[in-house]
């Protein structure tokens, strides 16, 4: 069989010949037209990158990263984002120098209370229309589960005989605080509950109504009584500001608690979205974003539920504790027997 050589030593040289001078010539003008440039354009050359650079560097900020996106979703701010279909810009209110203008997470608790007024309203009514016989029924139902167990675990498993007093706040707040975070998992929405000043208004309604109850069970002899927590003078010096600070500690501790839960469970989904983009790859998409995000999002679901419960069952704690007669009673045993 003849052999057929692939590379021919002619066909080479005519390729080396044709491609040799036109990259000496090219190198050629390239060095010609250097060495002509004045000494201006030579700094100019030099400069350009330094200016490229400057630029990129100025540029760069603009760009839209992970980190800017997540925070822009968690924290508060006067624009509705609806993407693909643009944005809503709230209106900018200052009075006196107070800047009380109207953003997403002041929209979200107003859709929260419009939401709670219509479905106890629809509650209320199918009610009134039940006979005794007959036993709820769909929405109903849920409520009044809802209801009874608010009731009967929480208020008056920690309150005592007098939990009624008090039965319609934590009913008010235990709602109002699931259907804050329910919302915060509804596309388009906003956690009401992730923004500290919410969570921190809500810790002060707890804690009002912890000192009026405690002032109302013991008066305001027992009430400061109290700050000393039963101990011999001398010790007053030390118990007494422990137990002031303890006072606020309690609605500090409702504060971040709710506060800290909403906010990382958004952190968390969005940071597991975001692995696939700074990735760019479809593989880390499929086997660790999408799944484990679906996996949060199902947690923060059951979250959602669990912070409103211990935030309720908490506030009803701290009632309870402070309007309880016991430990008092046991001093004032204990004192007289001596």
């Amino acid at each position: 069989m003849k052999r057929i050589n692939v590379l021919q030593p002619k066909a080479l040289l005519k390729v080396f010949a044709v491609l040799v001078p036109l990259l000496l010539n090219g190198y050629g003008i390239a060095a010609a037209s250097t060495e002509q440039l004045p000494s201006v354009s030579r700094n100019e050359v030099v400069a350009a990158p330094a200016v490229e650079a400057a630029h990129g560097a100025q540029a760069a900020p603009e760009e839209e990263k992970a980190g800017d996106v997540i925070m822009h979703h968690i924290l508060n701010n006067r624009v509705f984002a609806f993407p693909p279909f643009g944005s809503v810009e709230l209106p900018e209110i200052k009075v006196g120098g107070f800047d009380i203008s109207i953003t997403k997470h002041v929209v979200m608790l107003w859709v929260v209370s419009a939401i709670l007024l219509v479905i106890f309203s629809i509650v209320g009514a199918k009610y009134k229309k039940m006979t005794p016989s007959q036993a709820p029924k769909g929405l109903v139902n849920a409520m009044e589960a809802l209801v009874e167990f608010i009731r009967t675990d929480v208020a008056k498993a920690n309150i005592g005989k007098e939990y009624e007093k008090y039965l319609t706040y934590l009913l008010t707040v235990f709602f109002f605080i699931l259907l804050c975070n329910l919302m915060g998992l509804v596309p388009y929405g906003a956690t009401a509950t992730g923004n500290i000043n919410v969570t921190l208004t809500l810790a002060t309604f707890t804690f009002f109504l912890t000192q009026m109850a405690a002032l109302k069970a013991h008066g305001i002899k027992g009430y400061l009584a109290h700050l000393t927590g039963g101990t011999h003078p001398a010790l007053w010096i030390i118990m007494i500001p422990i137990e002031f600070i303890g006072l606020f500690t309690k609605p500090v501790a409702l504060t971040i608690r709710l506060f800290a839960n909403m906010t990382a469970g958004h952190i968390v989904i969005l940071s597991l979205i975001f692995i696939s983009f700074i990735l760019k790859s479809y593989i880390v998409a499929v086997v660790m974003s999408v799944p484990f995000s679906i996996f949060i999002y199902l947690l923060e679901l059951f979250v959602a539920f669990l912070q409103a419960f211990i935030f309720t069952m908490l506030s009803a704690l701290f009632i309870g504790l402070a309007s309880a007669h016991e430990g008092h009673d046991e001093h004032e045993a204990g004192v007289a027997s001596h």
